[in-house]
């Protein structure tokens, strides 16, 4: 490509290059460009339909979460100064006249252009059927759509999402989170039927389906039916059906934004899209497109972002040639991209990569298929050994290193059969990646160019590695491979790498107890502000959370602590498969009496719950809606109950035998020691969840040595087991200390659980805090014994002040009207239960209805027992 008499000028004159389009490919298109040294010559001017700069379109579900638009924003301040950019926003090309090289935008303004770069993107597909346009129909592609549904949403109570693919189930979510009963409909028999195979389509609607979300594939929307005034009220289905709702939101793809080029004769694909060959060039030698609205060489419509910023430096690359020799674009064209995704939809993380379907001749599947746990992982295996492809639905373990195996194409050096399993990955050992291997596939980062940055250029960190390469900058998936790769190097150089909880804090979790401790500090955001950097993340706000609480900083639900919490803590329960909650009152040492075992018995009798006597020994109670667990609490407090933080990664139970007391082999009252430990450690918050026994003799028979901590009497007093589990890995607790008397017992394990809290990694069970521990069981008997470090009294005060500090979150959450705000299954309805949640009866109970089945949500009558005792719930 050479420059033509209507491009040359004189010396010293500015060409001007036109950008049709400031989404986040045209924003790569213009870093990309004043990377290139032909830059300074030319004059930019960027013509934008949208009112804001360029943001973040893949993570424009975040707002929904309570992000803002600029947290969301692409465009640096001072960017567009810097280099002279000219950016109209609210102002779009609407004609291009091709042989005046001008563009004529919505305001009537003539842009002169000696090249012109199409980034117009998509436009969401509304399929054609009638009432699309009335009052409560949605799309979901920009900033201003977000705001739109949230209004609508505040006044509905049902909401319909047309398309079940990656931003369908973002969109459910969305309506989910919000508080409406949700329909996902979807034309093809699966959900995401381009990203999954059949299997993983069907792990994720049973995941899905678990949530209250309920799914109709197989069928599309035969039209929006409106009512008296006009508005939505159903959506009519292509097999006759009809859905009552109140807001639609059509999610079912999008197309090609092409018509510029279409009105000014540039050729388009069969299926939309401007054709431009493998350098992003149109028919038109000036006109360039890249994006959505482009057909590659390959003759694609590419919809993701990876490959619009990849024809972004393309197209870059190709203006910069406009001043070279002749010679045409230096680098390699775009011929076609690695389209792997993974995220998280619903709650439940979906990957694929490479063919997930396995179409390549002789391509063959390893399959570990969970549909009791929701998981799904596929590995498509090449004739020659090599990873082609792979689906991952519920557990995406070790994505980017399988998705960056799959583009290498090179045989495995690992048997697949090892990859597939959930927990295979990690025993199978490091995966040897070449150094041309891909690991962002957003900016086209491989692996050599990651170990380049640390080598050569000093990247001592991932966040070095972002700012260098872009790798991680794009949707975040490969990060975990980029920080394993930056970490290699480390080592390799003879550096020590740091062990930061996350990106956001360089200190480990005990070091940010110790900061929390020592300084005082009360919320998140000081010591963010203080200590870290950014805004957090899913990993450090419960985490710091749980710090906070450990050590007394008030209710869990009060300010901005309410928003660190993990889902269960958010209502004070343990969320179930059907988006029910689940009730577990204390039970200390499992000891109950006649009238409290009569107030549970009527409480489950009178909300219809499920009731299961637990292992812990206590009783659960299943079924409770959000907008029920305040009634229900209510009136297990006024019985004399209280929390069982079930929910919350704190002690949980401290089971018993009945010791000494009934039993004629006990040899020292155990429940009465059971109760006394529940009780003193009740809510005592910690890195997990806290299991403890005690056992009245060595017959051992509430099993107290595969507990964190337990108890075993003997003639001369209690012996003390600390470290056990009896979990996926089950340890026997170890021995501490021996024939110890009350006082000292009561000591030794205030000490260890105080600690462990104080020194473990976040969600580590104190088994694997034990293994890890330097020095291990003596170094802990002599801390907590021998007082080593000289911090038995630190450890006796933080006790000391939890005891003394304890109050029942239930009780104090119904005594605080702002709390109970937020238990209301919709938040422009409260009361109104959450119809999506239904059961059917069982053995004389309820449970959840399973996908397909005719389930009744909790207000209507539910039959219990026999053919004609019908309990109405109220």
């Amino acid at each position: 490509m050479t420059l033509d008499d209507r491009t040359a000028r004189g010396p010293g004159t500015l060409r001007d290059l036109v950008l049709v389009g400031h989404g986040m490919v045209g924003q790569r298109f213009l870093e990309a460009w004043t990377e290139q040294p032909a830059a300074p010559g030319w004059r930019v001017t960027v013509l934008a339909e949208e009112t804001r700069p360029a943001y973040d379109r893949v993570h424009l579900s975040s707002l929904f979460a309570g992000s803002t638009p600029e947290d969301l924003a692409l465009c640096p301040p001072g960017f567009l100064a810097e280099h002279g950019i000219d950016l109209r926003l609210g102002d779009p090309a609407t004609a291009i006249d091709r042989a005046g090289r001008t563009v004529t935008t919505r305001s009537g303004a003539e842009v002169r252009y000696d090249v012109l770069v199409l980034a117009t993107g998509s436009v969401p597909f509304v399929p054609p059927v009638p009432g699309t346009d009335a009052p409560g129909c949605h799309v979901y592609r920009t900033v201003e759509d977000v705001d739109a549904i949230r209004a609508g949403a505040a006044g509905a109570t049902t909401g319909v999402v047309v398309g079940g693919g990656l931003l369908g189930l973002e969109a459910a979510g969305a309506l989910r989170a919000g508080g409406l009963a949700t329909h996902v409909v979807e034309f093809a028999p699966r959900l995401m039927a381009v990203q999954v195979d059949e299997g993983g389509g069907a792990a994720l609607r049973r995941r899905i389906e678990e949530l209250g979300v309920t799914v109709h594939t197989g069928v599309g929307a035969g039209g929006v039916l409106t009512g008296p005034d006009g508005r939505v009220r159903a959506l009519a289905l292509s097999d006759g059906r009809e859905l009552a709702a109140d807001l639609v939101v059509f999610s079912a793809g999008v197309r090609a934004r092409d018509q510029l080029a279409r009105d000014c004769g540039l050729p388009v694909g069969p299926r939309g899209g401007v054709v431009v060959d493998a350098h992003c060039r149109t028919e038109d030698p000036a006109v360039l497109a890249i994006g959505e609205c482009a057909e590659a060489a390959d003759g694609r419509v590419y919809g993701l972002v990876a490959p619009g910023y990849q024809m972004a430096e393309t197209a870059a690359r190709t203006v910069a040639a406009l001043d070279g020799d002749g010679t045409g674009p230096a680098g390699e064209g775009f011929t076609g991209a690695d389209t792997s995704t993974k995220l998280k939809l619903l709650g439940v993380d979906v990957a694929s990569f490479g063919d997930p379907h396995g179409s390549a001749e002789g391509a063959l599947d390893v399959l570990y298929s969970d549909s009791r746990s929701g998981v799904h992982r596929k590995l498509v295996i090449g004739a020659d050994g090599a990873l082609l492809g792979g689906v991952l639905v519920g557990d995406t373990e070790g994505y980017g290193a399988l998705r960056a195996l799959a583009v290498a194409g090179k045989p495995l050096t690992v048997a697949p059969e090892q990859l597939v399993l959930p927990a295979g990955f990690a025993s199978a050992g490091p995966l040897a990646l070449p150094d041309d291997a891909v690991l962002c596939s957003c900016h086209n980062v491989t692996q050599g160019a990651v170990r380049a940055a640390v080598r050569e250029q000093g990247a001592d960190s991932v966040a070095a590695v972002k700012k260098c390469t872009r790798a991680g900058t794009g949707c975040g998936s490969c990060l975990k491979q980029v920080g394993t790769v930056v970490t290699e190097e480390l080592a390799a150089a003879g550096v020590s790498t740091g062990t930061g909880l996350c990106e956001h804090f360089a200190h480990t979790r005990a070091g940010l107890y110790e900061i929390v401790r020592v300084t005082g500090l009360t919320t998140f955001s000081e010591l963010l502000a203080r200590h870290g950097s950014g805004e957090g993340c899913e990993i450090c706000k419960p985490t710091v959370a749980s710090i906070l609480a450990s050590l007394g900083n008030g209710h869990i639900l009060d300010g901005e602590q309410a928003a660190l919490q993990d889902s269960n803590d958010h209502f004070l329960a343990n969320l179930q498969r059907n988006g029910s909650y689940s009730v577990v009152p204390r039970v200390p040492g499992g000891e109950i009496t006649p009238e409290g075992l009569v107030a549970i018995g009527e409480i489950a009798r009178d909300h219809g719950l499920y009731t299961k006597i637990t292992g812990g020994q206590r009783i659960d109670l299943f079924g409770a809606t959000v907008d029920q667990l305040p009634v229900i609490w209510r009136k297990l407090v006024d019985a004399g109950f209280e929390s069982g933080h079930a929910y919350g990664k704190s002690l949980r139970t401290v089971k018993s035998c009945v010791g000494e007391t009934w039993c004629r082999y006990g040899v020292q009252d155990s429940t009465a020691l059971a109760i006394e430990l529940e009780l003193r450690y009740r809510g005592l918050r910690s890195p997990h969840k806290l299991k403890a026994a005690v056992s009245g003799c060595a017959r051992e028979c509430a099993e107290a040595r595969g507990k964190d901590f337990g108890v075993i009497a003997t003639s001369a007093g209690w012996n003390l087991y600390v470290g056990g589990n009896g979990g996926m890995t089950p340890r026997h607790a170890d021995l501490l200390a021996a024939d110890l008397d009350r006082d000292t017992l009561i000591r030794t394990i205030d000490r260890f659980l105080m600690f462990y809290i104080r020194t473990a990694d976040r969600l580590e069970r104190t088994s694997v805090w034990l293994e890890r521990l330097d020095g291990g069981l003596d170094h802990l008997r002599a801390v907590v014994l021998d007082d080593s470090l000289g911090i038995a009294a630190e450890l006796d005060e933080l006790m000391e002040r939890h005891v003394a500090g304890y109050r029942d979150e239930w009780a104090e959450t119904l005594a605080d009207p702002e709390r109970l705000r937020r238990f209301s299954s919709f938040v422009n309805a409260p009361g109104t239960p959450d119809p999506a949640v239904t059961f059917v009866p069982e053995r004389g109970q309820i449970r959840p209805a399973r996908p397909g089945e005719a389930g009744r949500p909790r207000n209507a009558p539910v039959l219990v027992a026999g053919a004609r005792l019908e309990v109405l719930t109220p």
